[in-house]
């Protein structure tokens, strides 16, 4: 819960917020890195595991996850409590 005072300032956001912002980046920074790799070390040689169920598949899910959780974040509002 938020006390609202009159001599606070207003920002955009409240500080909850802000903070279910950085969960959402790190929601997508671990989507992106679930795509690292699968790679062959020798360019003449293919390697099947670029097509991986964690890469196609699992990756790209966490990262859409992490956008939704985003724009959640940024339209949860926070409790008001006015103080008398």
């Amino acid at each position: 819960m938020i006390k609202k005072n009159e001599n606070q300032a207003d920002f955009a956001l409240a500080k909850e917020n802000y903070l279910y912002l950085a969960i959402g980046f790190a929601i997508i920074i671990i989507g992106f890195m679930l795509m690292i790799g699968g790679g062959s070390d020798d360019p003449k040689v293919f390697s099947e595991e670029i097509f991986s169920w964690r890469r196609v598949t699992l990756a790209p899910i966490v990262v859409l996850f992490g956008f939704v959780f985003e724009i959640w974040a940024i339209m949860k509002k926070p409790k008001v409590v006015e103080e008398k």
